[in-house]
């Protein structure tokens, strides 16, 4: 009997063309795409491999044991991805996020971060450098990842309750390990930390007040993300998306919010405070965030770029094809400066805004049909 084989080339399509830059051309001013959009935030898979299976993301179904992986030679090494993830910040990135999969499951990870950490911007200014993880290996990894130059992660838990948090992982594993690496990670002083929930109704909806509670007073900032349709493996339907409005009315309900501004321009949380009894917000109760790309699209500040773990450039969380830089990072005729042309090429021309588009014809048009590339691919 011959083994099932998913090849995961099938889920993420051909490579779109690479456009045809001059060296050089473009040195003079920072690049913005079509709709004026500037290039200031990097995200950088290091891994398609996670060792948890959570329904929304990477369904035991699909990712089973026969699943087809990247081969290790497939994937940029450290000197790749700090090569380009430097170009990337000559052409304006401020802010560097590492992920996967689950990034800790990259071999030696705290090499490229003590290599990514040693990138400055053209002004001298370190980076924002951050990643993030699902935190099963946070507790170990936490102060190595500190001492290498990383500034802090956000972990993502999707409810404090250890039998659903068992039930939506769909490893067994143990909520109580991840809050160890939280506290572990707060101990290292990786910070300031956030914890981001998906909110799926009918399955974790119940934890939102416990994990407010838990982590209020805290110093970590709780974001709740609606259930998105990234990806075509998790089954998604709207029925299942819980406004991050109701969310919000929730938590009201119980401890009063107040809006707060948004952190940086291009933000994908909408902030708000704990509130005193006068009704103005308290800083040591602290905050929680929302995130709705599904009901309240913010495409058109998106500022993100994302690099696969074998060098394709994709232009939003929800494409369906990328550009291989890996092919021009291999090939030693490419200069730093033919890579920072391309770049800038393919920034100009991104038109990218799936969500507003999707927001203004339905979950059920044909836009929302397009097979698109897996979260656990390119990262969240």
């Amino acid at each position: 009997m011959s083994e099932r084989v998913i090849p995961l080339v099938d889920q993420r399509h051909p490579s779109l063309p690479l456009p045809p830059v001059v060296a050089g051309q473009t040195r003079h001013g920072l690049p913005v795409d079509a709709l004026r959009r500037p290039l200031t935030d990097l995200r950088i898979s290091v891994t398609d491999r996670c060792n948890f299976r959570c329904s929304y993301c990477m369904p035991k179904e699909v990712f089973d044991k026969d699943y087809a992986y990247l081969p290790h030679h497939q994937l940029l090494n450290f000197e790749e991805i700090t090569r380009i993830a430097g170009v990337f910040v000559e052409r304006g990135v401020r802010k560097i996020r590492l992920t996967g999969g689950e990034p800790l499951l990259r071999k030696n990870i705290e090499i490229l971060v003590e290599q990514l950490a040693a990138l400055r911007t053209p002004d001298g200014q370190a980076l924002d450098l951050t990643l993030t993880t699902n935190g099963s290996l946070l507790a170990r990894k936490a102060q190595s990842l500190k001492d290498a130059g990383l500034q802090r992660v956000t972990v993502s838990l999707d409810g404090l309750d250890d039998a659903v948090f068992r039930r939506m992982n769909d490893v067994d594993f143990p909520v109580a390990d991840v809050l160890a690496g939280i506290e572990a990670a707060q101990a290292a002083g990786l910070g300031p930390i956030k914890v981001n929930m998906v909110v799926k109704r009918g399955t974790n909806e119940k934890e939102i007040l416990p994990m407010a509670r838990y982590f209020r007073g805290t110093g970590i900032v709780l974001r709740f993300i609606e259930y998105m349709d990234v990806g075509a493996t998790n089954g998604w339907c709207m029925d299942e998306v819980m406004p991050s409005a109701e969310v919000i009315r929730t938590i009201n309900a119980e401890m009063p919010l107040v809006p707060l501004e948004a952190a940086a321009p291009g933000e994908t949380a909408e902030r708000w405070g704990y509130a005193n009894a006068q009704g103005q917000h308290d800083p040591s109760c602290g905050e929680v965030g929302v995130i709705s790309s599904v009901t309240q699209a913010f495409c058109g500040d998106c500022n993100r770029a994302r690099l696969s773990t074998e060098g394709r450039l994709y232009l939003c969380l929800f494409a369906s094809q990328g550009y291989d830089l890996r092919q021009l990072l291999r090939d030693p005729a490419q200069t730093d400066a033919q890579l920072a042309a391309t770049i800038d090429a393919i920034w100009r021309g991104r038109t990218d805004q799936y969500s507003r588009l999707r927001s203004l014809q339905g979950p059920d048009s044909a836009l929302g049909q397009g097979k698109r590339v897996e979260m656990s691919y390119i990262g969240g």
